[in-house]
């Protein structure tokens, strides 16, 4: 039997779809996804920091924050320490375990200690220092473990077939919001930040965990407070500076510059990045987490 020349299996639009369409259509697809698929956490005072006047008005995009930073006295600094990160106890409320918490708090805490290690000596929780940082985690979205199990089958099966991976499903996604603050020794206010971002469908992998995201969403706070810190003033736009030798050790799992960034536990390095590849979840690789502490 003769096949009907009428119907094809694809729809032609002025002649065959080329690779170069191809392309285009597998970069616009992420491109709309990044407008929709993220999880929208609200930005909100929740009474954890010694002051709220300095803060300025709410700014950001991906990440909505709101912050304070006395440049001037920044440059004085030379000590700071880290009182590990607590949990306010509507954000614990909302994550089940407290293994879970320890590795948000901790993957937070260690990306602080080692970005600061750059320009200031750490010096251990409870001792002496120019500068003390002290942050809390207010709110958590939890990740759909179901929807992450689904994304990343998706995700890791699609790249062996197309060019370009495809995004993640854009529901399920979960969420952080962290105050944070930088007093002297006299407990005056030096900097302090008012954060809150949820994950999105591009730039955030899935990992099938309650705290998939939030995890992943604690570094990306650290490095926005840490290069406030850093610089005495607000960041603009991303960080495309090559990251410092101590940095890149400390990332792969090695030793930190200093002893008291050890607390928090070494980072899983490329074992880790290979996890979340394929959307193991943290604790995997990371095992290390120290107790969340409940504000």
């Amino acid at each position: 039997m003769r096949s009907n020349p009428s119907i094809e299996p694809f729809p032609r639009f002025a002649g065959s779809p080329s690779k170069s369409a191809f392309r285009s259509l597998c970069f616009a697809l992420p491109l709309t996804l990044a407008v929709t698929g993220c999880t929208s956490v609200p930005l909100k005072e929740a009474g954890t920091l010694s002051s709220y006047s300095n803060l300025g008005a709410p700014k950001g995009t991906l990440a909505k924050k709101r912050l304070y930073v006395d440049g001037r006295h920044l440059a004085t600094v030379k000590t700071v320490s880290i009182v590990p990160t607590t949990f306010s106890f509507s954000a614990a409320s909302r994550i089940r375990t407290e293994a879970d918490r320890s590795l948000v708090s901790n993957v937070l805490d260690r990306a602080l200690c080692v970005a600061l290690s750059d320009k200031y000596q750490i010096v251990p929780a409870g001792q002496p220092a120019d500068l003390t940082i002290r942050s809390v985690v207010t709110n958590i979205v939890p990740t759909n473990k179901t929807v992450a199990g689904v994304a990343t089958a998706v995700t890791v099966g699609t790249g062996f077939v197309l060019p370009v991976s495809v995004p993640r499903l854009p529901i399920g996604l979960g969420g952080l919001a962290v105050e944070a603050e930088a007093v002297d020794g006299s407990g005056i206010q030096s900097a302090a930040m008012v954060w809150a971002r949820g994950a999105n469908s591009i730039q955030d992998k899935p990992r099938v965990s309650e705290v998939g995201d939030a995890y992943g969403l604690a570094s990306k706070f650290a490095s926005d407070f840490s290069r406030m810190l850093i610089s005495g003033k607000e960041p603009k736009g991303l960080d495309i500076s090559l990251p410092s030798g101590q940095r890149m050790r400390s990332w792969l799992g090695g030793k930190p510059k200093y002893p008291a960034c050890d607390a928090f536990g070494r980072a899983p390095g490329l074992v880790g990045a290979v996890a979340a590849k394929y959307g193991a979840p943290p604790e995997w690789a990371d095992r290390k987490p120290k107790p969340a502490i409940t504000h």
